[in-house]
């Protein structure tokens, strides 16, 4: 069986290769293609043992199957289809039909190999600027530049030609639009033209591969030379405000064609013409004068520098300097003046020279240097200018703490302390301390700390602060103390210790306040004595007998006993009742006018009266005295001699005497007040009356 396989197999391999033989394939693929914008391009294309469907694609986009190409009105296919000619054909070629081609035979999926479309564009002739008539100034350096416009491909060749001869010394330039084309080219030409250059013909040629012979321009040269330009001034030196005069004078070819003035910079507006009318001033030293002159070639320009002499003028002004002490401070000032002025320094209000020239150097500066430096200029010679400019000098040093005059106060009143503080760099903090505490800022008990700016500062020395420290309610230490007023920065610190003064009351108004004190006591006393004698004077004692019992005295008057004094039996005297009252006032209708009930019949010893103040001299028993003999009298309303703090009457036999109460403290007396007798003696808290019938 394997051996009939293999001829079978063989067979049909030769089969297989002879039908190989007769498969579609290309007869002629399109090649790459290089046109002219405009002309006719043809791309060709041939199959064999091809019959079907053959078509042509852009840029891989399909152009259709027709032999005409409906839509593409510049597109045809041409050729024998039988024999399988298929070439595409392009007419005009422009510029959007640069791309790559392919020819196709769908059917049998066969593809030829891209050929490019290289369209060219001749370039148009060139353009130099300034033609056909270029006027160049003889000797001088001139560029003649030819430019080719258009979207020439590829890009076009520049030359320049005099005579037939090419000329060397040209630069290229090329500037380009996108990737890939140009906008325009340019050849620039650079000659210096001599008097024999003087209508010579020179041609710019723009050529390339679309067009190998080129397109040619030509100019024709015309040497001419711009204006010389000569400026004078009169007077050349004048002062300050005097009346100045320019001349500007030229030649040229062609002819002058206007003026134009300048000073420093900026044009004179007005001024026409070849001469110029000025006021000097002192800008004229630093801004010059210049004439330019043109004609239809150019224009020259000539300046001139007026010797203007003026007073001095402030250029520079110093500058404030803020030092710290012990390094070195310079000031500078800058000051112009034609002929130059002469500067100096000094300190302000002092005339003394400290130094000459623009610059003041101060060494090692100390808080005496601080203030306001000077510096002066000198007028001029015509007598006007001149001038002073000032710059502070800070030294910064430590604080300077002085105390502040600060009001007396009234003890238990308000205080207020005081202290000025200078201190460049501002001092970090003002501190108030005394015995036990210290505040900066803020309330702390009775102590309250207020701190601003002073109104004016002293010269140099920083900025001045004043600092308060309020109390409330002074107390006596606070007379005595000292309060310390302390600031500090980063240079040290210092401090000054304030006083509070007392104030005492004014003496007339110790006077005042001594004589209503005095005047109330009296009128006391007046009220106490007129009602003792209103009482005394109403008082009226009966026919029967009355007893007074008023505790006896160490002077004699414990010498009569009650068993003196008693008429009848013990059982008569009836109980003794003792009554506490605030002060010694018989009650008219109870006591000194009683009745006796009984018409008689029992014996009725009267009213008998005992005030007892405390224990009698000696701590005996009280004594009664018999007041019948002087019934039918008043007694005298006055007021006895204290002796020895009894009070005496003008009876030898009844008397009184005052014993300080252990229960009723010493009295309450004012300081610094008049020793009356009456004031003395305190009035007793309870008296006691003692009734007998």
């Amino acid at each position: 069986t394997f051996r009939m396989l293999v001829p079978a197999l063989l067979i049909l391999l030769f089969c297989l290769r002879g039908h190989a033989g007769l498969s579609p394939h290309f007869l002629q693929q399109p090649d790459d293609l290089v046109a002219l914008l405009g002309e006719e391009a043809r791309l060709p294309c041939a199959l064999g043992e091809y019959w079907g469907l053959v078509q042509w694609t852009k840029d891989g986009l399909a152009l259709g199957g027709e032999r005409d190409l409906p839509g593409w009105s510049r597109y045809w296919i041409s050729g024998n289809a039988a024999s399988g000619q298929h070439d595409l054909y392009i007419k005009p070629v422009e510029l959007e039909d640069q791309a790559s081609y392919e020819c196709q035979a769908t059917q049998a999926g066969l593809r030829s190999r891209p050929a490019q479309l290289h369209v060219l564009v001749p370039p148009e002739a060139p353009q130099v600027l300034g033609g056909p008539f270029v006027s160049l100034v003889a000797g001088v350096p001139a560029n003649l530049t030819c430019r080719s416009r258009g979207d020439a491909r590829p890009t076009p060749e520049l030359l320049w030609f005099r005579d037939g001869i090419r000329l060397d010394g040209t630069t290229f330039y090329q500037t380009l639009l996108k990737e890939g084309t140009t906008g325009s080219v340019e050849s620039i030409l650079s000659l210096t033209p001599s008097s024999h250059d003087d209508g010579a013909t020179l041609v710019c040629r723009a050529r390339s591969q679309a067009l190998p012979s080129g397109k040619d321009t030509a100019i024709t040269l015309s040497l001419q030379y711009p204006p010389v330009v000569t400026l004078s001034a009169e007077p050349q030196t004048a002062l300050e405000g005097e009346k100045v005069t320019f001349l500007c004078q030229s030649t040229a070819q062609p002819p002058v064609t206007g003026y134009r003035w300048a000073k420093g910079g900026s044009p004179v507006l007005g001024a026409r013409g070849p001469m110029l009318e000025v006021v000097a001033d002192a800008s004229f030293l630093t801004e010059p004068v210049s004439c330019e002159v043109s004609n239809a070639v150019g224009s020259a320009n000539r300046s001139t520098a007026l010797d203007v002499q003026f007073g001095p003028v402030l250029q520079a002004r110093p500058e404030p300097l803020s030092v710290d002490v012990g390094e070195d401070a310079s000031f500078s000032c800058a000051w112009r003046g034609n002929p130059l002025p002469r500067v100096t320094w000094s300190r302000s209000g002092d005339a003394q020279v400290l130094a000459s020239g623009p610059t003041l150097r101060l060494p090692s500066v100390g808080p005496e240097d601080a203030g306001d430096y000077v510096c002066r200029a000198e007028p001029g010679l015509s007598g006007l200018g001149g001038g002073a400019a000032e710059a502070r000098l800070t030294v910064n040093a430590p604080p300077i703490v002085t105390a502040l005059h600060s009001a007396p106060a009234f003890l238990r009143g308000p205080a207020r302390l005081q202290c000025l503080v200078f201190a460049s760099p501002a001092p970090d903090a003002v501190v108030w301390s005394w015995d036990e505490g210290f505040l900066a800022a803020g309330s702390q008990g009775r102590f309250l700390v207020e701190t601003f700016p002073a109104p004016e500062g002293r010269g140099g020395q920083g900025a001045a602060l004043i600092s308060v420290l309020h109390i409330s309610g002074t107390q006596e230490s606070d007379f005595s103390r000292g309060f310390n007023c302390s600031a500090r920065n980063r240079l040290g610190e210092a401090g000054t210790q304030v006083s509070l003064g007392r104030r005492d009351l004014l003496p007339t108004v110790r006077i005042v306040a001594g004589v209503a004190a005095a005047a109330m006591t009296l009128l006391m006393v007046i009220i106490g004595v007129t009602l003792c004698c209103w009482h005394h004077g109403k008082a009226s004692f009966s026919k029967q007998k009355n007893l007074v019992q008023i505790p006896g005295s160490s002077e004699g008057s414990s010498s009569q006993g009650p068993e003196e004094e008693e008429t009848g039996s013990g059982e008569d005297r009836g109980p003794i009742m003792h009554k506490e009252h605030s002060d010694l006032v018989l009650d008219e209708e109870g006591a000194l006018e009683s009745k006796d009930p009984t018409n008689g019949y029992y014996k009725v010893r009267g009213v008998s009266v005992s005030l007892s103040l405390g224990e009698g001299p000696g701590g005996g028993t009280p004594t009664f005295y018999d007041f019948n003999s002087h019934l039918g009298m008043v007694p005298p309303c006055r007021l006895y001699r204290a002796r020895a703090g009894y009070l005496t009457t003008p009876h030898p036999r009844a008397f009184t005497s005052y014993s300080k109460p252990t229960s009723v403290g010493p009295p309450d007396l004012a300081p610094r007040t008049p020793p009356f007798p009456y004031a003395a003696f305190p009035i007793p808290s309870h008296p006691r009356l003692q009734t007998h019938v």
